[in-house]
């Protein structure tokens, strides 16, 4: 006699669906990982090019805006809407329409090498998660998806892209899923970005390829030194007030980068007719500012300092390697490089800006170095993109779990206190930020931003 329980029912659909789901997501991570192998090798010779370049002689820096140029001409020419980046990926996972083409993939790419090669600031996470979006829509239209598989690729391949650049891939699945829409996160991806994630980034792995936070592989041993070091004043609730302090001020760096990149973008726009002399105007900015600054810090990923002396993420997490200004300089200058129509990634600048600025506030706060730099290299990023479960994770995985408590009270505070803004303008606001509000918000950032409503409280939380 045979049985066929629904149960069992149930469980032959959910194994096929792995199935087809695993063969579809292992070639997008196999070529999303050698993708994003190629450009971490060819953004680390740009990279290195441009430091002997400047040991020589500076002459590089001044082609800046001519790069810029080329970049907006090729877009403007042979881009069509190449040019929407993150925010068109989001668009398409979140109402699949227009797609996203094949063409964002190189484009981005070489532009971003460019960037990096004249000495723009930015970063690659935004060139990652484009390169693995573009690749999971042409699968996508390979394989003739429908929309619900084409929005569970796409999220995939944002997936695939973050977590195979930073080589995070726990960190990559949850922020996939987490960056679409504040205040709610929908699993059903959860499968195939996880997959995604974990494929790529042992792919870009073997093909021998280094992430940049491998040289910074003693910070876990910082941490718990200076930490065990300050116990004897430290206890857990000055600890956690100290932490809250700081998150407050992580909550506003990443408030502050988003609104200002908006606000440079926004203002070039509208009063330079010549889309050519925005990227000039911006790169023209950035060789004053350094040439004011007499060093070479603040352009570039930032990861490393390349003088003696000077400045990056690395030595962010020991006593004097920031300056009080480190975090405000190099913020301001990620914004007019991004926003003036440079390309290139926010989030690896975002860890500058939280390493620096934890590195001011452990002195301000008499804590720990390493681990307030620690917090916020997490934190800022947390606020910026709004994502503060897979930037707790992040931290986690970078860091190690013992300080897990910390990780999550630091971006938890930081996400709490960065407001309705953020650098991406496609991200919706399913459930705001308030504590007790009741008002359901169906827009995106970025039509919250042009409706002025970004920066206040719903209705019922207002006193006038």
């Amino acid at each position: 006699m045979k049985i066929n329980l629904p149960f069992s029912r149930n469980l032959r659909h959910q194994l096929r669906q792995l199935a087809k789901w695993i063969a579809i997501i292992t070639p997008l991570a196999i070529v999303v990982g050698s993708l994003n192998a190629f450009f971490l090798w060819l953004l680390g010779k740009a990279t290195d090019f441009r430091i002997s370049t400047y040991e020589q002689h500076a002459w590089i820096i001044y082609l800046l805006p001519l790069a810029g140029v080329a970049i907006v001409w090729v877009y403007r020419k042979f881009g069509k809407n190449a040019e929407g980046g993150n925010n068109l990926i989001m668009d398409e996972i979140h109402k699949p329409g227009g797609g996203v083409p094949g063409r964002m993939s190189p484009f981005v790419l070489f532009s971003t090498v460019i960037t990096h090669l004249f000495g723009g600031s930015a970063g690659r996470e935004g060139t990652a998660v484009q390169i693995g979006g573009a690749t999971a829509q042409q699968l996508g239209n390979l394989l003739k998806l429908d929309e619900d598989d084409t929005r569970l690729i796409l999220t995939a391949g944002v997936a695939a892209g973050f977590g195979s650049i930073f080589g995070t891939p726990f960190t990559g699945a949850i922020f996939a899923l987490e960056v679409l829409t504040i205040g709610k996160i929908k699993f059903n991806a959860i499968i195939p970005a996880l997959f995604a994630s974990v494929i790529g980034n042992f792919i870009t792995t073997a093909w021998g390829t280094h992430h940049s936070h491998n040289k910074l592989i003693n910070i876990t041993d910082k941490i718990s030194v200076q930490f065990n070091e300050n116990l004897h004043y430290l206890d857990i609730s000055l600890i956690i007030g100290k932490i809250i302090i700081a998150g407050m001020a992580f909550g506003l760096a990443g408030y502050l980068f988003g609104e200002l990149t908006h606000k440079v973008k926004d203002t070039l726009k509208a009063k330079v007719k010549n889309p050519y002399l925005i990227p000039v105007i911006g790169g023209v900015v950035v060789i004053i500012a350094i040439n004011l600054l007499g060093n070479y810090d603040y352009i570039g990923i930032g990861v490393k300092a390349y003088r003696e002396g000077g400045v990056g993420i690395n030595t962010a997490f020991q006593e004097g390697g920031a300056e009080w200004y480190s975090w405000i300089t190099k913020l301001v200058l990620t914004a007019i490089t991004l926003g003036s129509g440079f390309k290139g990634g926010e989030v690896t600048p975002l860890f500058f800006v939280g390493a620096t600025l934890g590195n001011t506030m452990a002195g301000l706060l008499d804590a720990p170095v390493a681990l307030f730099a620690a917090l916020g290299f997490i934190g800022v990023f947390a606020a910026a993109t709004n994502t503060p479960l897979a930037c707790t994770i992040m931290g986690v995985e970078l860091f190690g779990s013992e300080y897990l408590l910390y990780f999550a009270i630091a971006c938890y505070t930081a996400y709490y206190f960065s407001g309705h803004t953020g650098i991406y303008a496609s991200q919706k606001v399913a459930v705001p930020k308030h504590i007790g509000s009741k008002e359901h918000i169906q827009e995106n950032l970025g039509e919250l931003r042009k409706q002025g409503k970004h920066l206040k409280p719903p209705k019922e939380d207002r006193m006038d």
